[in-house]
């Protein structure tokens, strides 16, 4: 079963969660808002992703962080911000086995499922 991590509400996952069903994907989501993320998947994630890439800067929690952590924010600090406010991680993110997709794109969805 794959994990999509994420939050419920947001359009994104949900276009990610239908298209998994919509392809007999067996699934399961673990919303960010309500089971956090732990260090280990936070390393893992930065390591597949880069720490640039998982810092949703489109999201309310973005721009409600002061211009101070916007302005020096590093791999290091990023890392604790995300894991202390994990709205802030982009979304969706599939990082399972050999599946490793973040966002939502129908042709990466279907060349990693679809193979």
């Amino acid at each position: 079963m794959i994990t999509v991590y994420g939050i419920k509400h947001c359009d994104t996952v949900k276009k990610a969660l239908n298209w998994l069903t919509a392809n007999n994907i067996a699934h399961q989501l673990h919303d960010y808002r309500v089971t956090g993320v732990d260090k280990h998947w936070l390393a893992q994630a930065e390591a597949q992703f880069g720490w640039e890439n998982l810092v949703n800067k489109r999201s309310t929690t973005w721009r409600n962080l002061s211009d101070e952590v916007k302005a020096t924010l590093s791999k290091q600090s990023a890392l604790e911000v995300l894991f202390e406010q994990p709205t802030l991680i982009k979304r969706p993110i599939i990082l399972q086995d050999d599946k490793a997709l973040i966002g939502f794109n129908v042709k990466e969805y279907e060349a990693c499922f679809k193979a």
